[in-house]
């Protein structure tokens, strides 16, 4: 807030209102879709956007035209009407066409179509801080633009801002496919020589252990960075806090090694960013040991491990020597059961130590810790664990160095 003239002035975005609208089809349980919708929502406060309602129907699968039936968009339509929200924004990745047609269909009543991917890029663009990670999202918006360029036309007219409306820059007023492709194919190369510089930075960095953190997002990864590197990675709870890869050297218990925090997965991740991402991925690729971090406070911690080694598989890191750190222990919510409560027990029914007995501590060749970064908890047992691990491999690489790091 700023003072002018005896009237206080409002700095802060305005928040935007909106809309989520999701489908349960054959491949998506109504559990899973509310799940989603749940993590839209937050993508979406994320942007600075409150949600005023959630949209859901059942269907085999989307409808080719609008992505949900002529019944349900026309109750979309009487709700926009009267409520006026800035943005719908749609679960799932809408095709061309789809988002051609929806836009006709809203067109008078000024509000943006957005579907998840769009939001994600927005994100993105606001995020980014260097000259290489701007880069890289630019990239992608221009690679998720170039089959929309129409849609793109339609809207020019109005030159509407906020979420969903940040463009890689002004020139898409007026840019064609040609002058797209052709900026595709200059930011590309621009990229490669970034890359190029980073390979060699990597080179120059010497012997030392790579070690990169790596989990879904808002885990707790930088929280855990700055607690081992002392500093001050910027760390918030929000999706996607850290775009820029981070790395520090780290010292434990005399043994120093390079730790590496990276941008944190999504389910539904555009293909555009992890493409346009692939120096942070190569960080990931060159390191010597992962870890894992999961939050275990999370209703669907065990979906979001699978989905972050699913990914790691992707980008082919899925074999590397892993550890897993199992996050917020303090922030994990026991509800103890009724006596006479003979319904199936939830996860939330099982303490901690229960759990700690389950799958996750018997994950193969992975060595399991149990943490609160925030909180500081079983942060010395952190340590001994990562000092072994990276001791073993130092002493691997360097045998005659095995009298330096004795055994804890």
């Amino acid at each position: 807030m700023i003072e002018k003239k005896n009237k206080l002035i409002s700095t802060a975005k305005e928040q935007e209102t909106c809309v989520l609208v999701g489908i349960v089809t054959r491949d998506q349980s109504r559990e899973q879709l509310a799940e989603y919708l749940d993590e839209l929502a937050f993508l979406a406060e994320t942007a600075n956007a409150r949600c005023l309602k959630r949209f859901t129907q059942n269907l085999d699968r989307p409808d080719t035209r609008t992505f949900i039936g002529s019944g349900k968009l026309q109750e979309l339509k009487e709700y926009v009407v009267e409520h006026k929200p800035a943005m719908i924004i749609f679960d799932d990745e809408l095709a061309p066409s789809q988002l051609r047609n929806l836009e006709g269909t809203f067109k008078e009543m000024n509000v943006k179509i957005l579907d998840r991917n769009n939001l994600i890029l927005d994100i993105f663009a606001s995020r980014a801080r260097t000259a290489h990670a701007k880069k890289q999202v630019e990239l992608a918006q221009y690679e998720y633009l170039l089959p929309r360029l129409t849609r793109m036309w339609t809207h020019l007219e109005k030159q509407r801002g906020g979420i969903g409306m940040r463009g890689p820059g002004e020139q898409e007023i007026e840019t064609d496919r040609r002058i797209v492709r052709d900026r595709i194919a200059f930011l590309k190369e621009q990229l490669k020589e970034i890359d190029k510089q980073m390979a060699t930075q990597r080179g120059n960095r010497g012997a030392l252990v790579r070690v990169a953190l790596v989990g879904y997002t808002n885990v707790g990864k930088s929280t855990i960075m700055n607690m081992l590197s002392k500093s001050d990675v910027f760390a918030e709870n929000k999706l996607f806090a850290t775009l820029d890869t981070t790395v520090r050297k780290v010292v434990v218990h005399n043994l120093p090694f390079l730790l590496t925090d990276t941008v944190g997965f999504i389910r539904k991740l555009p293909h555009q960013l992890i493409e346009s991402f692939k120096s942070t991925l190569d960080e990931t690729r060159e390191s010597d040991l992962l870890v894992h971090v999961v939050d275990i406070s999370h209703p669907q911690f065990e979906d979001h491990f699978n989905v972050v080694n699913e990914t790691l598989k992707e980008i082919g890191v899925g074999d590397k020597p892993t550890m897993v750190i199992f996050n917020k222990i303090d922030a994990y919510k026991h509800i103890p059961k009724a006596e006479d409560d003979l319904t199936p027990p939830t996860r939330e029914n099982i303490t901690l130590e229960e759990l700690q007995r389950t799958w996750m501590a018997r994950l193969q060749n992975s060595d399991v810790v149990f943490i609160s970064a925030a909180k500081k908890l079983n942060v010395d047992q952190l340590r001994d664990t990562l000092y072994e691990r990276v001791r073993q491999i130092h002493i691997t690489r360097f045998p005659h160095n095995d009298f330096l790091f004795p055994m804890e």
